[in-house]
């Protein structure tokens, strides 16, 4: 299998860089609340000194989502909508050990974190835009399909694990107790992102290995480096 951007993509976002990370060995039963403390007070101090929507992280996404022709304050990406609920209510809800700690990392991180069930993705799984005839699986069970244009994650069967980029993933790809093998894609498009990106990949690599008996493949991706064999 293989994840990558489309071409269109990179000479649409050529300041994009993106890390992708896949391991097995995934359980429900691991103990994160300690590293999830640890990445929260992170995020908790540099909240402390200005709003998300003032960090060069999520300014660059909301660029990227005008660009996109999508009103950034009306669809955010996955970091600033996690960023906004932790300053408003200071904890976010737990779902599954890895979507909690991998959320908390985003925070500490202010960027996206995706986490797929590598189980649930058919054939290749791309970033690419939409023909509109994609299917989306909503978390309440409803399908949807992408507007024509739209930035999505979409599989060999066209189904779309992701709408409008990094702003809300599907539910059928989601990670649940009975997901042992996953994929994780974190993207950015700010000015160090590229520095940024391999420490994030490498703080969710450590994480994975201390967590889970999950030694991760990773790969860093770019214009001259765009495919990830997982």
């Amino acid at each position: 299998m293989q994840f990558s951007h489309s071409d269109a993509i990179w000479q649409a976002f050529p300041e994009l860089r993106a890390g992708a990370l896949h391991a097995g060995g995934i359980h429900a039963d691991a103990d994160v609340e300690a590293a999830i403390a640890d990445f929260n007070a992170i995020a908790a101090a540099r909240l402390t000194q200005a709003q998300e929507g003032e960090f060069p992280e999520i300014q660059a996404w909301r660029r990227g989502f005008s660009r996109m022709g999508l009103k950034p304050t009306q669809y955010r990406c996955a970091s600033e909508a996690l960023l906004r609920r932790f300053r408003q209510e200071h904890v976010l809800p737990r779902l599954h050990p890895l979507i909690d700690l991998c959320n908390a990392i985003s925070l500490a991180f202010a960027i996206p974190v995706a986490v797929f069930d590598a189980e649930k993705i058919v054939g290749d799984l791309q970033v690419r835009r939409a023909g509109g005839d994609e299917t989306y699986l909503t978390f309440g069970g409803e399908i949807e399909h992408p507007e024509p244009d739209e930035v999505i994650f979409a599989d060999g069967a066209e189904n779309a694990h992701a709408r409008r980029w990094t702003n809300r993933q599907s539910g059928l790809s989601a990670v649940r107790a009975t997901t042992r093998s996953v994929l994780i894609v974190t993207e950015a498009l700010h000015a160090s992102a590229g520095d940024d990106i391999a420490r994030l990949v490498e703080t969710v690599a450590d994480a994975l290995v201390r967590h889970w008996p999950a030694a991760a493949k990773t790969a860093m991706l770019s214009p001259v480096s765009p495919r990830f064999e997982f």
